[in-house]
């Protein structure tokens, strides 16, 4: 199995935006799964309400990114997992 970070894509208009207004929304998912497509749907079933009136923005690669993690790469922060209001 590999790891998927999904997170939106940064810049979207608001009129697309499923994130806008940011409450009760996730914004970022680390997922294991054999495949993207796997990974998305995971992400998707998890979803809060980005995707109550936009549906599917985490299958939708114009509305969310989804990398694998690699081992190699430079040093940063996968989750970080903040609630503040």
């Amino acid at each position: 199995m590999k790891l998927w970070i999904l997170k939106p894509v940064p810049g979207l208009s608001d009129d697309v935006n499923p994130w806008n207004p940011w409450y009760y929304k996730v914004f970022g998912f680390v997922v294991r799964a054999a495949t993207e497509e796997d990974a998305r749907g995971i992400a998707q079933l998890e979803s809060g309400d980005e995707s109550k009136d936009k549906p599917t923005p985490w299958l939708n690669p114009k509305l969310s990114t989804c990398s694998e993690i690699m081992v190699e790469g430079t040093s940063g922060v996968i989750l970080k997992d903040l609630a503040s209001a």
